[in-house]
């Protein structure tokens, strides 16, 4: 059973597979270039880094929200989360802060983490890189580089992240540029989105056994 964020994910992704579809039913099947269907390409490529990054969003969430409530006590959350919140407690200008944690406060606080993960997602996650996407966890759940679970056969972690990182600066480009930016042929938005859904399937993959591990429990 997919996790919630896959879920999501394939929800959204109906939208590239519309594109495509009108794509094809508008210029054919057969070899050439297409003139004046190159609006639907570069759509595709800006649809597919929203919905990549949305899914990254959600499955963080997510992910969090199951470590809180399945979580036996503190001792069993990652040591990286653990010194990401005693980071956080040292900066707090209070002196009894530390007490939060104690019984069941720290749970309080990881779900606190949450609404404050979503304001600073919505404030720095604008280009889901390979290295905002590792940051975005490694701060989330105390998962270090889940980029390495980029792999498969004939992709090497460093040519998938290599990849990925290429197309979202070309939807940097087609976002700030307009017609400026490079042409965007269909076979590009195909081979992206078959990347998008392969990263999907290793991350969510990644986070799950990660999430297992602390809780004992499986993320679906």
């Amino acid at each position: 059973m997919p996790s919630k964020a896959q879920k999501a994910f394939k929800a959204n992704a109906a939208d590239v597979d519309r594109l495509l579809e009108i794509h094809q039913d508008i210029g054919g099947g057969t070899p050439g270039r297409r003139y004046g269907l190159e609006v639907l390409n570069k759509s595709a490529v800006v649809l597919i880094t929203a919905i990549w990054e949305a899914y990254c969003e959600d499955l963080a969430t997510e992910a969090l929200e199951h470590v809180v409530n399945k979580s036996r006590d503190a001792t069993t959350l990652p040591k990286e989360l653990k010194k990401r919140i005693a980071s956080e407690l040292k900066k707090d200008l209070n002196e009894l802060a530390m007490w939060d944690l104690a019984d069941a406060g720290w749970k309080a606080s990881l779900r606190s983490r949450l609404v404050a993960l979503t304001d600073e997602r919505n404030k720095r996650l604008n280009t889901p890189k390979t290295e905002n996407i590792d940051e975005l966890f490694a701060t989330a759940l105390g998962l270090p580089e889940v980029s390495t679970a980029w792999r498969w056969k004939g992709m090497t972690v460093d040519t998938a992240r290599t990849k990925l990182d290429r197309f979202v600066v070309l939807r940097g480009s087609i976002a700030h540029r307009g017609k400026g930016a490079k042409a965007v042929r269909r076979a590009e938005v195909e081979d992206f989105f078959d990347h998008a859904q392969r990263l999907v399937a290793k991350t969510g993959g990644r986070v799950n056994t990660f999430v297992k591990g602390v809780t004992g429990s499986s993320l679906w």
